[in-house]
């Protein structure tokens, strides 16, 4: 059974590292471990984060193009379902829903969010045609129970709402952190919320009374010298390392103490996934999302670095409940976000819609 995979904000193959581009990867390695043929039908990004009516235009154009291409494609009439990954008011499926409405298939959606105070204002466009998207699946597969709040909400008579946890692209669990290095901070250096979390990172370390502390930060990204000079007053106890991918990145999970990442509207963060995999504690700020995949309690967000520093040093001054809370975590990853766990989920959303 072939299924029909798109992801109109960034395709599986897009040659820059993301959080988005990983679970599309992760989805791929779920449906084949669960037995079906992903195939990924097209590679047209529709995407618009500046509210511009003509850019969506132009979009809604190249969409029809796609639709008329798969629909003349003889690869079309193999396909079982169809499935996209992260509908949103900025990257709207312009292509399935049509495409399965010509086709008789079922049509699922995976990260699938609704934002109705978008139907105003420059992307109203965009938002409508999210919205038909969401309404037209017959099945809606959410990963964080914020989203899941509007999806309810609004759902069509008859449309499944399932919970799929997110989960790294891996059957297994790494080999175990020994919680002997730096701190380790990982994300993408970008303006706006990810900027935001690097600089409540530099206010934490301001504040840590322990002693001894040093921090590797992997990432990078536009806003590199902004990051640069928020750690620059640390010297030498902050290191900036880069982007790290594969097993250059795991190498940093295998000996880190623990994990900083306050989380400034992340969706979910998969870093955190990794890292409590590797057995890694946590130290970030209870919000939306975060919560869904992060072990333990945290503190709110109105409770700034003070509340985050207060957590660092407790950690790093008691090796035993270091490990203990990462032992927790890693524990809470193996059974509920690995790829065996997803591709049961996957393949029993994918057979309810079928039948």
């Amino acid at each position: 059974m072939t299924v029909a995979v798109y992801a109109p904000l960034k395709a599986p193959d897009h040659p820059v590292p993301s959080g988005d581009r990983a679970m599309a990867r992760a989805l791929i390695a779920a449906l084949e471990l669960a037995g079906y043929t992903p195939q990924v039908v097209s590679g047209l990004r529709i995407y618009d984060g500046r509210g511009d009516a003509g850019l969506q235009a132009d979009l809604v154009a190249k969409a029809q193009m796609e639709i008329d291409r798969l629909l003349a494609s003889d690869q079309a009439a193999g396909w079982t379902h169809w499935l996209t990954y992260h509908n949103y008011y900025k990257a709207p499926d312009l292509i399935g829903p049509v495409v399965c409405r010509a086709l008789g298939i079922p049509y699922l959606q995976v990260e699938s969010t609704r934002a109705s105070k978008r139907l105003e204002g420059p992307w109203a466009a965009f938002a409508t045609a999210s919205e038909a998207a969401c309404n037209a699946a017959d099945a809606v597969l959410y990963l964080t129970e914020r989203d899941s709040q509007a999806l309810r909400r609004d759902a069509p008579e008859g449309q499944r709402l399932i919970h799929l946890h997110p989960f790294l692209a891996r059957a297994d669990l790494p080999a175990q952190s020994d919680l002997s290095g730096p701190m380790l901070s990982v994300g993408m250096m970008r303006h706006g919320d990810k900027l935001a979390s690097y600089a409540l990172i530099a206010q934490t370390l301001a504040l840590i009374r322990h002693q001894d502390w040093q921090l590797d930060i992997v990432g990078d990204g536009p806003a590199r010298d902004e990051v640069a000079a928020l750690m620059a007053p640390f010297g030498g106890r902050v290191q900036l390392r880069g982007m790290q991918t594969g097993h250059a990145l795991d190498a940093y999970y295998a000996y880190a103490s623990l994990l900083l990442w306050p989380g400034v509207n992340e969706a979910f963060g998969l870093t955190y996934l990794e890292a409590q995999a590797a057995g890694i504690p946590v130290v970030a700020q209870d919000r939306d999302g975060v919560r869904d995949v992060v072990v333990g309690m945290h503190p709110a967000p109105q409770e700034g670095p003070a509340a985050l520093a207060r957590d660092v040093t407790a950690l790093l001054a008691d090796p035993v409940a270091r490990s203990a809370a990462g032992t927790t975590a890693r524990a809470q990853v193996a059974a509920h976000h690995l790829l065996p766990a997803a591709a049961r989920t996957l393949a029993k959303a994918l057979e309810d819609c079928a039948r």
